[in-house]
């Protein structure tokens, strides 16, 4: 059974119109969701270009919630206000080190649930990815929980940074093997290097970069 079917109706409800339209717009293709533990906390991991990559980490998962951290001014409407809390998204003030939101996003994690991370923080413009900001290596290692890390492709193509428009492409979402809890503590090589686990995760996604590339 999916995680929180009658509980939170209206995220698969949701999650289910965003899946119809990314496969009718962009026939997008998943593979490797299997990789996604079924039960207990994870962190699923994503390289980001554009605003429809939330859409599809979400879309190509059909038995986890995931749970979202987004900057705080996307709550600036009454729809956003009232929507994304009840579909679990949190909100992150970037302006400044919000402990608040990362303290309720290692909570989630501890309590079993999924988060879905963007590990560059923002969207790259040139669709090339970029490090991982320093906190998402301290969120991960508190957090303490298998890190899945999501390759997604053509995204960039179809609604780039600066679009205002949608255009015609193919949408592809590639999960890898869950990066484990004592690998991301022997990647550390000093206890609190957070930045070598947001750069072992950046390897794992740029890794299968590399096997969706046209031979």
């Amino acid at each position: 059974m999916r995680e929180g079917l009658f509980t939170q109706p209206l995220y698969w409800l949701s999650r289910g119109f965003v899946y119809f339209c990314l496969l009718l717009k962009y026939r997008m293709r998943i593979s490797g969701r299997e990789h996604v533990p079924a039960q207990g906390g994870a962190v699923i991991a994503a390289n980001h270009c554009s605003y429809l990559d939330p859409p599809v980490m979400a879309g190509s998962n059909n038995r986890r919630i995931v749970h979202f951290m987004a900057r705080d001014t996307l709550f600036s409407n009454p729809i956003a206000r009232w929507f994304f809390p009840r579909v679990g998204v949190i909100a992150l003030d970037r302006t400044k080190g919000d402990l608040g939101a990362l303290k309720k996003a290692i909570a989630t994690l501890k309590g079993g649930q999924v988060i879905g991370l963007f590990p560059e923080g923002t969207r790259s413009p040139d669709g090339q990815m970029r490090d991982a900001k320093g906190g998402i290596g301290f969120l991960i290692a508190k957090g303490d929980v298998p890190v899945v890390p999501l390759y997604i492709s053509g995204t960039h193509g179809a609604f780039p940074k600066g679009a205002d428009k949608l255009r015609p492409g193919r949408i592809v979402a590639r999960f890898g093997p869950a990066i484990t809890p004592e690998e991301i503590r022997a990647a550390m090589p000093a206890k609190n290097d957070y930045a070598a686990v947001g750069a072992l995760v950046m390897r794992r996604i740029r890794a299968l970069a590399d096997e969706t590339a046209p031979a």
